[in-house]
């Protein structure tokens, strides 16, 4: 069989290969000569005696230097060296580098290159870029005087939750800044930075107005024909983006091959009416290519369509045939040339895993899907029915439009499971569905951006009957997405234990979350404010593979403990649902109570002394409130719940003070535990000595943010903590902290430290 030569193939692979080692064993800080001298050796070869094997050695050996290099000794890293590990005053003056994110509260998060910083009364030149937030209206390419605080970029505190730290670390931003008041940033100039992004930038706003125009009263819509159209998927809310990403169909987000494709056709039929010639053509639509995107963010799946498809146009230009696997595999050469750290990058390793499975797999698929449904290839054509052709054809686009689905869904399949902890089955027939409708959303879109300068009407037109096929496009992902069995989140591998259950103390500062699994019976205990939901406990639960909840106690009206209830009875129905039945003024408890008759969940109202069952290993005792109790704050009528692993007791007192605590002595209930589970009273008075000596806790796992100051530990308190002997995990310090529970011994560890506490049960 005379294969074809395909020689970026092989240079796309030993340039990974070069990529990976460097980042596993890099050496130019130390032995920057040696490397040199690797590569000079591998290239007398290649010189004298050239050939494809010295060809792939040389290109090995110079993507190792140039990643070796492009992560050894960068402006970022001397500037974290500089500013030290500790918060820093600083004047910074540099510019906009990225479109800036608003939050809710009005804070934009942008990246800001530096021109010069100043610490310590002394000023210094840097071109390092810091991730800056800023209560202002920044724009891209502004020039800005920022006076903040700088500081190391915090790491995630619980598991599941997204490294930022590491993610900007690749793009070598080692330090935050931020400017608390909008007084404390000076506009210097507009207009600084790239001038080809900058003008990029401007278009995408000009593409958004056009594209939405009309449709004022669906931001919905809007949102979805940003990020369909023009990749601003960050503009897309959590609650629609996710039926998206269950069901396989979120690469409609991420501008790639069928949006350039689109775009690239459009072109071509444009070229083609003004009668210019394949040269040409090509000559004209390059460009405007790369620079759609540009428009779209410059993200790596826009940038390898844009590059793919220009390799492939090439082809027209030189009259030389273009292999698909060869251009995929040149895009991503060329882009590890642009930035090797782009290797890295999820959207770069998604976007190649999935055209590469598209190029390779779904051609055969399709060949073997229209075998089991052909008829006799000995039976005359004039012999097969009108009826049975039309359905051949119906079914030979069917297994076309599958093919490619189910051949992107496999080569996605590992990256998917291994950074979303996802597996969407009914990715198969949901694309099969939407992504024709999305060709049509894209080709009306395009039409819209048009006509918008010349005819504003015939816009509208199109931007109201993309509204009809957006609409129809939410309702069937969501559709999709709420089906049995149409996704599973599978929990992170790990090594096999013995253990009868695993204890999760999420940090959410004076928020709680306390995740149990045992026996495959999962229970939450609170789940966070609003905030905290989204932000943490549903990535989460995510990472931990939940796909239904046994169990929800909520312990009080606290909306720092229980605010975050709503959206999760929206994404997991428990099947028992526990709530604390004292009276309170807080108004989302009063909502919850409301909301909880519609929802058909089996409601319990325990009481001090009576038991439930989280799993046939793990036992549950309320030991407060008493029946009919009633305070003046939601803190002293807050649950107490005892579970028992076996001869292992667990306390958790949520945000009990000391009024509780003496309820608890004078009551004479067993409160003997081996682990304290503790929040902080809204007095900041808690854990009293009458109280420890009670509990004779080995180890304490207490809730501490630096602000309010009552929500702090004192120094005082965790210093006698430490005089009994007592272990204490605050969780300023440890982050979440992971209890493995098994028969006779149990061990905690810290997710921030790694540090890991273990102990024999008495």
């Amino acid at each position: 069989m005379n294969v074809p030569r395909q020689p970026f193939v092989g240079l796309a692979l030993m340039a990974a290969l070069g990529i990976v080692v460097a980042d596993f064993f890099p050496v130019a800080a130390t032995h920057w000569w040696l490397s040199a001298m690797v590569f000079a050796l591998l290239a007398i070869p290649f010189f004298c005696w050239p050939n494809p094997g010295s060809t792939y050695l040389l290109v090995g050996a110079g993507f190792f230097l140039l990643h070796d290099f492009r992560i050894g000794d960068t402006a970022g890293l001397r500037l974290a060296a500089d500013l030290s590990d500790r918060p820093r005053v600083v004047n910074a003056v540099g510019f906009v580098t990225s479109e800036p994110k608003v939050a809710s509260n009005g804070f934009a998060t942008f990246l800001f290159k530096l021109e010069s910083i100043e610490f310590e009364g002394r000023s210094r030149p840097t071109n390092a870029t810091l991730l800056a937030r800023w209560r202002g209206n920044p724009e891209f390419g502004d020039e800005l005087k920022l006076f903040g605080i700088g500081e190391p970029i915090a790491p995630p505190r619980n598991p599941g939750e997204f490294d930022m730290r590491s993610y900007l670390a690749r793009q070598d931003v080692m330090r935050s800044l931020f400017v608390r008041y909008p007084e404390n940033g000076v506009l210097i100039r507009k207009g600084a930075g790239n001038p080809i992004l900058r003008a990029a930038q401007k278009s995408r706003a000009w593409m958004q107005t056009a594209i939405c125009r009309g449709l004022d009263d669906s931001p919905q819509v809007q949102n979805f024909l940003s990020g369909i159209a023009l990749g601003l998927r960050h503009q897309t809310p959590e609650d629609i983006e996710e039926p998206f990403q269950q069901t396989g169909t979120l690469h409609l987000f991420a501008v790639a091959g069928l949006h350039v494709g689109i775009v690239a056709r459009l072109l071509w039929i444009l070229a083609m009416m003004a009668r210019l010639s394949r040269k040409w053509a090509t000559a004209f639509i390059i460009p405007l290519l790369l620079f759609y995107a540009a428009v779209t963010g410059l993200h790596v799946s826009s940038v390898r369509a844009a590059v793919m498809s220009s390799i492939l146009l090439g082809g027209f230009f030189f009259e030389r045939k273009v292999f698909a696997l060869n251009s995929l595999a040149a895009a991503a050469f060329f882009l590890l040339c642009w930035d090797t750290n782009e290797f890295f990058s999820t959207g770069f390793q998604l976007s190649f895993a999935v055209v590469g499975g598209i190029i390779l797999l779904a051609d055969p698929l399709s060949r073997w899907l229209q075998q089991l449904g052909s008829t006799d290839p000995f039976l005359p054509r004039r012999l097969v029915s009108g009826l049975r052709r039309t359905i051949g054809l119906g079914y030979e686009w069917i297994c076309r439009g599958g093919s490619v689905s189910l051949a992107a869904w496999l080569g996605s399949l590992p990256l998917v499971l291994w950074y979303f902890h996802l597996i969407t089955p009914s990715s198969l027939f949901a694309n099969l569905v939407v992504v024709p409708i999305a060709f049509f959303i894209l080709a009306i879109a395009l039409l819209s951006l048009v006509a918008a300068p010349i005819v504003s009407s015939l816009s509208l037109i199109f931007n109201n009957a993309n509204w009809s096929l957006a609409t129809a496009v939410i309702a069937f992902v969501q559709w999709f997405a709420q089906l049995p069995g149409s996704h599973y989140y599978v929990a992170e591998p790990g090594w096999p234990t013995k253990s009868r259950a695993k204890i999760t103390v999420l940090d959410l500062g004076a928020g709680a979350a306390v995740h149990v699994r045992a026996s495959r019976a999962d229970w939450l205990f609170d789940c966070g404010s609003g905030r905290d939901y989204e932000r943490v406990l549903r990535s989460y639960l995510h990472a931990a593979g939940v796909n239904r909840i046994n169990g929800l106690l909520l312990t009080h009206g606290d909306s720092l403990h229980i605010g975050g209830a709503e959206n999760l009875l929206h994404d997991l129905v428990p099947a028992v649902l526990i709530d604390n039945p004292t009276s309170d003024r807080s108004t989302v408890h009063r909502r919850l109570r409301e909301m909880f008759p519609t929802r058909r969940l089996q409601l319990s109202s325990l009481k001090a002394g009576e038991n439930f069952s989280v799993s046939s290993d793990v036992g549950g005792k309320v030991l407060f409130p008493p029946a009919d109790f009633g305070a003046s704050t939601a803190d002293d009528q807050a649950f107490v719940v005892q579970l028992s692993v076996k001869a292992t007791r667990i306390l958790l007192m949520s945000d009990s003070g000391y009024a509780t605590e003496k309820s608890l002595i004078e009551s004479g209930i067993g409160l003997r535990s081996d682990v304290l589970i503790k929040g902080q009273h809204h007095s900041g008075n808690s854990g009293s000595d009458n109280f420890l000596d009670a509990v004779q806790p080995r180890l304490i796992v207490a809730t501490s943010r630096d602000f309010p100051q009552q929500e702090r530990i004192s120094d005082e308190w965790a210093e006698r903590v430490r005089a009994r002997g007592i272990k204490l995990f605050r969780q300023d310090e440890t982050g979440a902290v992971e209890l493995e529970l098994g028969e006779r011994e149990w061990q905690a560890r810290s997710y921030l430290t790694g540090e890991i506490f273990r102990n024999a049960n008495r």
